[in-house]
């Protein structure tokens, strides 16, 4: 049985934060006796496929001076970006991302590759949740709809 954690009750396995401004496909409108800051979607898929849209938006974005290339292109990079320190320990949240993905933290990697895309997804998962509720088919579903 999936862990009843709030990622995995809102189809949000990233907690990605509400915001009215962000019409992803599949979010639910919010209700504020169920979940007042994060979003909530309507299928694990959609969850996923936001989660990855946001990663791949992250290439675009200022990186950090002499940490790979130009933009955001290194697990440290998108980690940062995506759990900051002021409410995370971001430091282990990046090593154990790096490792599942298979590369160092601070090496640069292709983002919009499926695998890696899938691998950074699935990491991201595991540290939000504590495990990984969902099976593959789900996360390659809501990756690959990120990358369409």
């Amino acid at each position: 049985m999936p862990p009843a954690t709030r990622g995995f009750r809102n189809n949000n396995p990233g907690n990605i934060d509400y915001n009215p401004r962000n019409q992803w496909q599949g979010q639910l409108p919010p209700d504020p006796l169920i979940e007042k800051r994060f979003a909530r979607f309507d299928t694990p898929e959609n969850g996923i496929r936001a989660l990855a849209k946001l990663v791949l938006a992250y290439r675009g974005k200022d990186g950090m001076p002499k940490i790979g290339g130009q933009g955001i292109d290194t697990v440290r990079e998108v980690i940062n970006r995506w759990a900051p320190g002021v409410e995370n320990d971001t430091e282990s949240y990046i090593q154990a991302v790096a490792a599942g993905v298979g590369v160092q933290a601070n090496q640069p990697i292709d983002l919009r590759n499926f695998r890696t895309l899938i691998a950074i997804t699935t990491g991201i998962i595991k540290h939000e949740n504590g495990a990984v509720p969902y099976p593959a088919d789900v996360i390659a579903v809501g990756v690959q709809k990120a990358l369409s």
